[in-house]
């Protein structure tokens, strides 16, 4: 079956458009869509490119109720013909997975022995030191919730819709799809289309709520 890969809307309106979808039509996603919603999605940026995200891809209906056992039974998990199980793995500090970035770095003509070293020796102080982050946890959900951020978008504009969820028991979770102990669950990623009208917009705090000029509490002003 032929599938046309260009997108449905673009970046602005795929944005503006994405809702949190309550309940899924059993349609699959087709294959080729689902492929470029991941490669998109990994195309994130990351610290040091380290790539801490892991994603466990859950399509069998026996699997999913599994995981929706684990989700608190909600719908969207058994309903969705997709569900990624999303994950920041805590091992990419350790010298193997610095030693394949710069590899990766080579390969791609960018990585000079000048950067190569500095990269040995600051990652393993970075995550010693750790200054902007209280645990290597906090660190992977922040890489990971970022790619997760660019296949929502990437999905919406295939005309796909999500419902990220963080609504599990991490534990079971882990103990149920053979998750090792240094990866961490980040968050649950429905995938489909949904079957009833999505969420209603809730609206968005005004610009000069959020955000402040020069120093936290003053007033956001663009000159």
């Amino acid at each position: 079956m032929f599938v046309e890969m260009q997108p449905h809307v673009g970046l602005i309106e795929a944005i503006k458009q994405r809702r949190a979808a309550r309940a899924f039509k059993s349609d699959g996603i087709p294959e080729v869509i689902l492929q470029e919603i991941l490669q998109l999605g990994i195309q994130a940026p990351s610290g040091f490119n380290l790539q801490p995200w892991r994603f466990i891809l859950v399509a069998e209906q026996a699997n999913k109720e599994k995981l929706q056992q684990c989700a608190f039974n909600q719908r969207q998990v058994g309903e969705a013909p997709v569900v990624l199980i999303c994950c920041g793995d805590r091992r990419v500090s350790n010298k193997e997975n610095i030693a394949s970035v710069i590899h990766l770095g080579e390969e791609n003509g960018m990585m000079t022995d000048s950067y190569a070293n500095y990269m040995r020796s600051s990652i393993p102080e970075f995550f010693t030191n750790h200054p902007s982050f209280g645990t290597m946890e906090a660190w992977t959900n922040r890489h990971t919730m970022l790619a997760v951020a660019h296949m929502m978008i990437v999905a919406k504009s295939f005309g796909v819709d999500s419902c990220p969820m963080e609504g599990f028991v991490s534990t079971q979770v882990k103990e149920a799809f053979q998750i090792p102990e240094a990866v961490d669950v980040c968050c649950l990623l429905a995938l489909g289309y949904a079957d009833e009208p999505l969420k209603q917009y809730g609206g968005r705090f005004p610009i000069d709520q959020v955000c402040f000029h020069e120093s936290y509490g003053e007033s956001f002003k663009l000159s």
